[in-house]
């Protein structure tokens, strides 16, 4: 898939969230890139045959307080690359994307690996 379709879907999984989610998400940019970095995955505690599809960098809304301020954007990235190898089907690629979304945009909010895990289960 060219990346400006994969960005349309991205944007198109941002524009499908709740208005009181959007709302509420500033200082934030959501970016698309082909594949994480090694720099990136070291980072994470990866290694290159482990897979990320996205990433999010910054401070969660739970942990700001009166001294946030002068700061540079919080990032989501979405990984393109690796997305699209563990799903072939449009559709599903689709849905994956939109998962992949709210779970990066749920560290936004605060929430840890659990916290998303026990959601996505529901």
């Amino acid at each position: 898939m060219k990346m400006e379709e994969f960005e349309k879907l991205v944007e198109r999984a941002i524009s499908d969230l709740p208005a009181k989610f959007k709302k509420r998400m500033k200082n934030v940019a959501v970016v698309v890139e082909d594949e994480p970095s090694n720099e990136i995955l070291l980072k994470m505690g990866l290694n290159s045959k482990q897979t990320l599809l996205g990433l999010y960098q910054g401070v969660p809304l739970s942990k700001r307080d009166s001294n946030y301020c002068n700061v540079l954007p919080d990032k989501i990235t979405i990984f393109k690359k690796p997305i699209e190898a563990i799903n072939q089907n449009k559709d599903r690629l689709e849905e994956e994307i939109k998962q992949v979304v709210i779970h990066e945009i749920g560290h936004y909010f605060g929430m840890d690996e659990s916290d998303l895990e026990q959601i996505e289960k529901e």
